[in-house]
């Protein structure tokens, strides 16, 4: 049921509350976030409805880089990772500062690129905010758990992220075998 829903970007538009907790279980342990919607309404609407729909549930941390970020969210079915990759989100405004444990959308440089795919910061990172970075959600629990996540092939994925998105899980498990995972994203109370 929830990959059909999957399957429309388009149609997963419900509005988010205004503040919502996040539970990941990873391969490494449980970490929980708490998302504002104030911070970055458009950002946390898409997150909202990804987690709701399990989105996240399977995915790699393809990108983990030490004393910097952690990036997930090309979905690791290819069905899936292409229609939604495709599916941007308007810019907001940075009203907040992408300081350790936030939550911020990954972007191009382009106007309104964000679609799917997210970052930990692992480290305050304010040179973010003046490139347009809104975060809007903080660990609020068991950020030693994000720190543990695999990173030692640092930035050697951050190139091949067409590959994952056309291959998915299969190539990601094939060719860099020790990256962590999500097991489920769900919202709790």
């Amino acid at each position: 049921m929830q990959k059909a829903k999957l399957q429309n970007p388009a149609a997963l538009k419900e509005k988010a509350p205004a503040k919502f907790k996040v539970q990941f279980q990873t391969t490494k342990g449980i970490f929980i976030m708490e998302a504002t919607r104030a911070l970055s309404p458009n950002g946390a609407d898409r997150f909202y409805n990804l987690v709701k729909n399990g989105f996240f549930d399977g995915i790699k941390f393809f990108r983990v880089v030490p004393g910097f970020v952690v990036q997930f969210g090309i979905h690791g079915d290819p069905s899936l990772a292409g229609k939604w990759l495709e599916s941007n989100i308007q810019d907001d405004t940075v009203k907040g500062s992408n300081k350790r444990g936030t939550l911020t959308f990954a972007k191009s440089g382009a106007p309104n690129s964000r679609s799917t795919q997210l970052f930990i910061n692992l480290v305050d990172n304010a040179r973010l905010d003046q490139m347009g970075f809104s975060p809007f959600a903080t660990v609020v629990k068991g950020m030693e758990v994000v720190d543990k996540l695999y990173g030692e092939y640092g930035e050697q994925i951050t190139q091949l992220q067409g590959q994952i998105a056309a291959e998915g899980n299969k190539f990601l498990e094939k060719n860099y075998p020790k990256l962590d995972a999500i097991k489920t994203a769900k919202l709790i109370k």
